[in-house]
């Protein structure tokens, strides 16, 4: 099973908080983020490379993922799946927030209610539709039921942070804070920094870092600039040509490693002429995805084979091929389709968010054009773009994403196109079906089948153009000890200083 048994969550838990307590805080740490913090209310975001990693240090986890993409503990201790339908949490004893509310099962329980109330609105909320009711067995047991299996429940949590319920009440947690985990905010700068320094009453032991800056610097060059003059510690999503030259520094160096982050051009299959099969098959046709990978990453990045797992995930499917480059077959495809070509569709792409993401938009703009479909390329802040995609449900037809799940698992990553989702833009009644046959059981086997259902048809029906894996490129300075991740966490208490 995937989940964790509870001798294993006993055993992390020991090496935890020997680790922990063993730290030795030292100097200043800054770290450069792409894109700026949104809001500080982690159950309105899913952005893990700025938000909730900003706000990981803020706000305390059940469980943590750590750089080997394995769960520990954090505040459970340990975590059992008892049945099909029902997980059991351990919670250590003695931890709280900096205003002195306990982090004990009635937080927990207050913080898995607030995500699911409709009237929050939270973006968080489609994580948890099959949770049926949370119980506070006692200050330190939590068993949260579900109406149908949930085996990757344990792994949805590493990233559901926990408020205070009573200043969560009297307060604004999206643009406040009150600290429950190992660094409070100090200073905030809207789109320009924020600086944590340690929480002097943290209950998990000494920070590595008395002070950790995030500073939001959008330009790639920029980042770059800023690592080689000393002025930050670690950068990621610089362009793959650009790490040999870092290399060659003697105060810095960089690298890449597989992600577990999915390119593609999405479509908005709810609007003409993406509403097309056809249509949608032609423009993967049209794609050269091969060349991408190799002349704009160097052959960092890897094709994704017509799905949008990598196989890191659990639910990948092996069997599938990537739509060859055929230039001539996307022609084909779009005189059946009937489609009038005579109007451009609109492209749009998140700036600064996805590595080399203009580069590839207009390659891919430019093969499009040579089998006659136009394309209106806009960027857009990231913001900006959130707003179309899952506030206002006005998507373009076409643009450019990259999406994760942090859970490595099929049922998250599928979700993102269910039918009736906010993210979906696709409606796929086959899809739906066997991506609830997969969600039904806890048996691997089962699971597998019915995933491997659902990544075909995904591949036939084809509601993105599916490009490639995206490298995790960074760049860390020499005094600063790090283990590279693939799936977007960027946290100061995954370093060390390396004197």
């Amino acid at each position: 099973m995937q989940y964790q048994s509870k001798i294993a969550g006993l055993l992390a838990g020991a090496a935890f908080l020997a680790t922990s307590v063993g730290a030795v805080a030292a100097d200043d740490l800054t770290i450069a983020l792409r894109v700026q913090v949104n809001t500080f209310d982690p159950h309105k975001t899913a952005s893990v490379g700025s938000d909730l990693s900003v706000l990981s240090h803020i706000y305390p986890a059940l469980l943590l993922r750590g750089p080997d993409l394995a769960l520990q503990p954090s505040i459970a201790t340990s975590w059992e799946a008892v049945d099909d339908t029902m997980w059991r949490f351990t919670l250590r004893e003695g931890a709280s927030f900096a205003n002195g509310e306990p982090i004990d099962a009635e937080t927990v329980k207050w913080n898995l209610d607030r995500v699911r109330d409709p009237a929050e609105k939270a973006r968080l909320a489609g994580w948890f539709t099959s949770v049926d009711r949370v119980e506070a067995v006692s200050e330190t047991v939590v068993e949260i039921h579900t109406r149908t299996p949930f085996p990757a429940l344990a792994d949805q949590l590493s990233m559901f942070l926990l408020l205070p319920p009573k200043w969560a009440a009297e307060n604004d947690p999206a643009t406040q804070t009150m600290s429950g985990g190992m660094y409070v905010v100090s200073r905030n700068v809207p789109g320009d920094r924020i600086t944590l320094t340690a929480n002097p009453d943290y209950w998990g032991g000494e920070a590595p870092f008395e002070t950790v800056n995030f500073r939001t610097i959008p330009e790639e060059s920029g980042r770059i600039a800023a690592l080689l003059a000393g002025e930050v510690d670690l950068i990621t999503g610089i362009p793959a040509t650009e790490i040999e030259r870092i290399n060659a520094a003697a105060n810095a160096s960089a690298g890449a490693v597989s992600a577990t982050r999915s390119i593609f051009i999405k479509f908005n299959t709810l609007v003409p002429p993406l509403d097309n099969k056809a249509f949608r098959q032609a423009l993967n046709y049209a794609v050269d995805k091969e060349a991408i990978a190799e002349v704009i990453f160097g052959g960092r990045a890897v094709v994704s084979n017509c799905q949008v797992m990598t196989p890191d995930y659990f639910g990948y499917n092996p069997d599938l091929e990537p739509y060859p480059y055929d230039p001539g077959k996307a022609r084909e495809l779009l005189a059946a389709s009937g489609v009038d070509l005579g109007q451009p569709l609109a492209f749009d792409i998140p700036s600064n968010v996805y590595l080399q993401g203009t580069e590839v938009s207009e390659v891919v703009a430019a093969q499009l054009a040579d089998v006659g479909v136009r394309v209106d390329l806009t960027e857009i802040e990231f913001g900006a773009y959130l707003d179309k995609y899952v506030r206002s449900d006005r998507l373009a037809q076409t643009s450019l994403l990259g999406q994760a799940w942090p859970t490595i698992d099929a049922d998250g990553m599928l979700g993102l196109f269910k039918g009736g989702t906010i993210y979906a833009y696709w409606d796929n009644a086959d899809f739906v079906a066997a991506l609830e046959e997969g969600g039904s059981t806890t048996d691997m086997d089962s699971r597998m089948a019915a995933y491997g259902k659902a990544t075909e048809i995904m591949c036939d029906e084809a509601p993105v153009i599916f490009l490639y894996a995206q490298p995790a490129t960074y760049g860390l300075s020499a005094g600063v000890n790090w283990t590279p991740r693939g799936d977007d966490w960027v946290r100061a208490f995954d370093m060390t200083p390396a004197n």
